[in-house]
């Protein structure tokens, strides 16, 4: 056993708390800045076979992502543990290789390898968080995790920004901001892997977290089908405003009037991800595990309320943009983050299962990016003429209605299934 291990099964709870978080965190954050900087980038006037050159770049990356995600709800799942920390960096070092590519293959014949990049990524997330799922402390862990994703996103377009600012060229900066994040990843994925397996007290609360089968991932899903496909389709609605809020945050910017501004990326996201690791953090503190999940429910919905509220607000002229922006975004994540992390791991460890998070993150995942990628083709083919910020705020108001109604009904659901297993 590494040194490092030893010492964590033995350190106070604090300090494995900490080194999971950061190494978690600062993988997946590195991860980022192979994905989401060419965000930062508008690529104006570049336009082949009648579309602009960024929605193709987006398309192709988000289409890869997809089809990885399909790919993970039988990988990801079924994945050794001592074969995790490898795959993290070798999927991490196909996309950063796709960046290069990206940059020397004359465009738009180049778009071929933001599908490359895309489809290596997509695994990445379920790799790193099977490191954290199945212990009494999941809920911290989780959020901690989860808010790399939020304050990533924003920090590495802003890193972006800054080299197109300085001289960087548009179609080199993604390759740029890979290269200044390559050398930390590999070192957080080395030290990620030294984290311990979850203890007999873990599993004791939360049940064993094994790789499963193919038989086992269908027996799983029949047996909460209905529940699951309710949950799955309030995810897709979150995804793809999520999606959509990300990869269009600096048309959305320049449409509110505030162009050329490369600190509000991280200065909206920061507030959400200190709320999101806040709020979410604290749910480990309820041991009953069928509370939790209902709680989460509850979470979710008031994430979905918060997004019909506050764009209701703005369009009204009662708010600011920026905190607007901001307060979506914590409404979105307040509903996206739960699924990535501990919602599941609360929904296996109700029920008794002896089954992993992978497989329900990336079946939830793959028809999450399906439709955000539907999302994404109608309007830029069907709805041309609606502006970013528009169209943000009318998919909004119908993600926000529809997500209430889906969530709501799962909690009736899931309170009977779990009212008759304690009959039984």
């Amino acid at each position: 056993m590494n040194k490092i291990t030893r010492y964590l099964k033995n350190a106070p709870d604090y300090i494995f708390i900490l080194y999971a978080i950061i190494t978690a965190f600062s993988t997946y954050s590195s991860m980022y800045a192979f994905r989401k900087a060419f965000a930062s980038a508008t690529f104006e006037n570049e336009v082949f076979f009648g579309i602009n050159y960024k929605i193709l770049l987006i398309l192709f990356q988000a289409i890869g992502y997809m089809i990885s995600k399909f790919i993970g709800i039988k990988f990801v799942s079924e994945i050794k543990k001592n074969n995790r920390g490898k795959a993290i960096i070798i999927t991490i070092l196909i996309s950063w290789i796709a960046l290069f590519l990206l940059a020397i293959v004359p465009k738009p014949y180049n778009i071929i390898f933001m599908f490359v990049n895309g489809l290596s990524l997509g695994l990445v997330w379920g790799f790193v968080f099977s490191y954290l799922e199945g212990r009494i402390y999941t809920e911290i862990l989780g959020a901690g995790l989860s808010v790399s994703f939020i304050f990533s996103s924003g920090f590495v377009k802003t890193i972006g920004s800054y080299l197109l600012n300085n001289g960087v060229s548009a179609i080199w900066m993604p390759f740029m901001t890979g290269a200044i994040f390559i050398l930390p990843m590999m070192l957080f994925v080395y030290l990620l892997d030294k984290i311990p397996e979850p203890s007999t007290l873990d599993i004791e609360n939360r049940t064993v977290r094994k790789a499963m089968t193919g038989n086992e991932r269908w027996a799983f899903f029949k047996e909460f089908s209905f529940g699951l496909i309710l949950l799955i389709f309030a995810y897709v609605m979150l995804t793809l405003v999520r999606d959509f809020r990300d990869n269009f945050a600096a048309e959305i910017w320049a449409s509110l009037g505030y162009a050329n501004s490369p600190q509000l990326f991280t200065n909206t996201e920061i507030p959400v991800s200190l709320a999101v690791l806040f709020f979410i953090g604290i749910l480990y503190k309820i041991k009953n595990n069928f509370t939790a999940l209902i709680t989460t429910h509850l979470i979710i919905i008031g994430g979905f309320l918060l997004l019909g509220i506050t764009t209701f607000l703005f369009s009204k002229g009662l708010i600011s943009p920026f905190l607007w922006v901001t307060l979506t975004g914590m409404g979105l994540y307040f509903g996206y983050v739960p699924y990535n992390s501990m919602f599941f791991d609360r929904l296996i460890a109700s029920f008794r299962k002896v089954a992993n998070v992978g497989f329900l993150i990336y079946l939830a995942d793959s028809f999450g990016y399906l439709v955000s990628n539907g999302i994404l083709i109608y309007k830029n083919f069907f709805t041309p003429s609606i502006s970013y910020l528009n169209f943000f705020i009318n998919i909004s108001y119908i993600v926000s209605i529809v997500g209430i109604i889906l969530v709501s009904i799962t909690i009736v659901y899931f309170a009977k299934k779990h009212k008759k297993l304690l009959i039984e």
